[in-house]
């Protein structure tokens, strides 16, 4: 497959919608399985997201080779054919191979890349430094996301500084938010932009999508994340930005104890791609190891809870 580009789409602070976090299927054996991302890219189009996240952390990308994230990204891009914008996830603490992949990712298409700290920048000084080595070494032309998510990479910002480093870097257009809890620094980021006339950047949630209604309501632009019912997120999105609020928290409820079941720590990827893999979008749930795996009653209680959403869903059509 040649490094064909395939989209010219660049996220800016007016992306909206679902950007679905893409898995990353693999065969029993721990082989990358292309096949089933083909499949996968077929699924969440069809269930009707505004882009794809590749490579993200439930991409299970710190498991993958270098020549193992190109031939995903050349898969993706390669499917996707320029429907819908991608984004590649290209954290790494080598700052050589950061800026590699998300060159490679922006040659194929990609409209643009997410970068999470690392638990080296403790203080907001050295964060500031590193975002600005960062967006140095990426060039004016790579459009960037900041991937909030403290619980992770043990990293914390502060309203003041985003706003400080959104002012500086024109390049930094989007917020993965995903601080937990942070529906009050939702708030501050947006007031503080409105009131001190910092620029407004796109903000996208994550978390599975577990605050999602209450996020939408703080001036979420959208989501960024996994669930393996996108439908589910697009549905939200488009009713809560329709003023359907009431109808948008009432979908939302029906999905809930799926919602909350994937976000478990260190067992809901087993989860979600168990869920995805029994929706016909992937031929194999494994996880890549170290990860988790499902036990017997683990399907059991899985059994459970899609029959009894299958049930609500279809009382309610």
């Amino acid at each position: 497959m040649s490094d064909t580009k395939f989209t010219s789409y660049r996220l800016t602070e007016e992306t909206r919608g679902v950007f679905i976090i893409s898995a990353t299927p693999f065969k029993e054996d721990g082989a990358l399985d292309l096949e089933s991302i083909d499949r996968l890219i077929d699924f969440y189009l069809e269930k009707g997201v505004s882009g794809i996240t590749i490579l993200g952390m439930m991409g299970e990308a710190p498991k993958l080779n270098p020549e193992e994230s190109k031939a995903v990204m050349k898969r993706v891009f390669a499917r996707v054919n320029g429907q819908v914008p991608v984004i590649v996830g290209v954290s790494n603490a080598g700052m050589d191979n950061l800026v590699n992949l998300a060159h490679s990712g922006m040659e194929l298409g990609a409209a643009g890349v997410m970068v999470a700290p690392f638990a080296a920048q403790k203080t907001e000084t050295a964060l500031f430094n590193y975002y600005e080595s960062v967006c140095e070494a990426l060039g004016l032309d790579v459009p960037l996301c900041y991937q909030d998510f403290p619980l992770v990479t043990g990293v914390n910002i502060s309203v003041e500084c985003f706003h400080s480093m959104v002012d500086a870097f024109d390049q930094l257009v989007m917020l993965k938010h995903e601080d937990w809890p942070g529906l009050s620094k939702l708030t501050q980021i947006r007031n503080s932009a409105e009131k001190n006339n910092h620029r407004k950047v796109s903000i996208l949630c994550g978390n599975g999508g577990l605050y999602l209604p209450q996020e939408l309501g703080r001036g979420a632009d959208g989501a960024m994340t996994g669930f393996a019912y996108p439908e589910m997120l697009v549905q939200v999105c488009d009713l809560y930005h329709s003023g359907e609020i009431d109808k948008a928290e009432d979908l939302f409820d029906l999905y809930l104890p799926l919602v909350r079941h994937e976000q478990q720590p260190g067992y809901g990827l087993a989860v979600r791609k168990e869920i995805l893999r029994r929706r016909g979008a992937i031929s194999c749930a494994a996880t890549r190891a170290p990860g988790p795996k499902l036990s017997k009653q683990d399907h059991v209680d899985l059994d459970r809870l899609m029959s009894r959403l299958e049930s609500r869903l279809a009382v309610g059509s």
